[in-house]
């Protein structure tokens, strides 16, 4: 693409070199530069990219878009804009011809059952017979073409450049994860949304949005983007307490509550370790749903993608044979069965909402005693590990408090930012075991007949961060290990 037709929409100033070049690709990370390319050095919260430019040039990019003067070499193009993270989503939509405008693209926002929710809006438009692309914590597909990309919701390039696949795969959707960071930082800036689900807000991620006020406008942000186009739709979870600004953001929504009246109601609701079953109520009808998903959060899920369903037309038919059909997301209340006459159970649960959903659902359908393995994640908010202790501790019969993904922390010191609010809790019971592995190994060989253990913080990820290394460490296959050693 010529460098001017990328360009446009775009305030910068051309430094060196000619804008007269065609770029054959885009990137912001060096390593991935390729002949003739263009490099967006992207201030980070860590590092500058200014400082890889050289390195993107040593691999052949041959056009840089910066905010500052940096020496070159002959022969490359330098180019000043005042925010390179604002220009990448507009270039990115440029480069691959906005194809979001060709798709229908819903965006799924809130603090928790982001991944489940968007798998259920996924399983039921293919049931209804759409090729649906889905983005988000576990992967970017679309039929066998599968990408992951390490963020719940990627930068806008590589955004934008699986749209583009989606799209020529022969795609009508995209479902995808929009966290409160990628709203912040200006990732979904250019695409089109057709639809927007609020599932809920609770505490996380305070290290970076300081308070929930910010964290909630974050979030907001993509109910006010549907304004910039026609036709939109909004689905909010009104039993959540800030449901009501998500509505008046998105104004009029569509409602989906189990508490109290809405546009789609569930009734009846009963979970076990087999799964959950509960009648949908609308307006215009009722229908029973028996799935595998375990708990009350499932259904919760499971409603926010029944109520955009139903307002695009698909019958209810299809989405309860969809539903049905669904035997689980990875990591998330992921059992990990090798015959053992008690339960494990797998959850990326790592909030103190969402430790709470899975620990009162375990609570429920336990047959004897819960035992909690789990710890906080380094680098992150501070203030939620004492929550999750106390609430680990109301609702376990006993804890093991372990390291999570303690980055460039101190395992210890972040298990003792947990402990004061284990001790807030009379009467509670638990162990204190920095290595992951043996905290899991402990909890299995604790265990008897009809316990349920539970592993929360990790589910799905195969690595644990530990300082500068990225380990291989994987909760499901470590507990496989484990209750396959156990005697028989």
């Amino acid at each position: 693409m010529h460098l001017n037709k990328l360009l446009q929409g775009l305030d910068y100033k051309l430094v060196k070199g000619s804008n007269d070049v065609d770029v054959q690709g885009l990137c912001y990370d060096s390593r991935k530069a390729s002949e003739d390319f263009l490099f967006v050095c992207i201030p980070g919260l860590k590092t500058d990219g200014h400082q890889f430019a050289p390195q993107a040039i040593a691999n052949g990019a041959r056009v840089i878009l910066a905010e500052k003067e940096i020496e070159l070499p002959e022969g490359i193009t330098l180019l000043l804009t005042a925010d390179c993270r604002q220009a990448l989503p507009l270039i990115s939509s440029n480069f691959y011809s906005q194809p979001s405008r060709d798709l229908k693209v819903i965006g799924v926002t809130g603090t928790n059952g982001k991944t489940t929710t968007t798998h259920l809006i996924k399983a039921i438009l293919e049931e209804a017979g759409y090729k649906t692309g889905i983005i988000g914590t576990l992967y970017a597909r679309i039929d066998d073409t599968e990408k992951v990309l390490g963020h719940t919701t990627p930068e806008s390039l590589d955004i934008e450049e699986f749209m583009a696949i989606a799209k020529q795969e022969g795609a009508k959707y995209v479902v995808m994860e929009v966290s409160s960071h990628a709203l912040d930082l200006g990732r979904v800036d250019r695409i089109l949304f057709d639809a927007a689900v609020f599932t809920n807000l609770t505490q996380d991620h305070l290290d970076y949005h300081q308070d929930m006020e910010h964290y909630k406008q974050s979030k907001l942000k993509l109910f006010h983007q549907l304004h910039e186009g026609t036709g939109w739709f909004a689905a909010v979870n009104t039993d959540d307490p800030y449901g009501t600004d998500f509505m008046k953001a998105a104004s009029p929504a569509y409602t989906y509550a189990v508490n109290q009246e809405a546009d789609v109601r569930a009734i009846e609701v009963d979970s076990n370790l087999k799964g959950s079953s509960f009648k949908v109520v609308t307006s215009a009808e009722e229908f029973k749903i028996n799935m595998k998903l375990i708990g009350l959060f499932s259904v919760y899920n499971a409603l926010a993608a029944i109520c955009f369903a139903l307002h695009e037309g698909i019958e209810s038919a299809t989405i309860k044979s969809a539903l049905e059909k669904v035997s689980g997301v990875a990591g998330r209340f992921e059992q990990v069965d090798c015959g053992q006459d008690f339960t494990v159970v797998v959850d990326y649960a790592h909030t103190p909402d969402g430790l709470e959903n899975i620990l009162r659902t375990g609570r429920q359908i336990v047959k004897n005693r819960l035992i909690t393995v789990f710890g906080c994640g380094g680098d992150r908010d501070r203030t939620k590990r004492p929550l999750m202790g106390k609430i680990a501790a109301e609702w376990s019969d006993f804890c093991i408090v372990t390291s999570d993904n303690p980055r460039s922390e101190e395992p210890e010191a972040i298990i003792d930012d947990i402990v004061p609010g284990l001790d807030a809790v009379e009467n509670s019971h638990y162990a204190k075991i920095v290595d992951r592995r043996d905290a899991i190994e402990h909890a299995i060989r604790l265990a008897r007949p009809g316990d349920l253990v539970i592993i929360a913080g990790k589910g799905h990820e195969t690595y644990q961060l530990v300082k500068d290394k990225v380990l291989d460490f994987d909760d499901r296959k470590v507990a496989r290990e484990i209750l396959k050693g156990l005697p028989e």
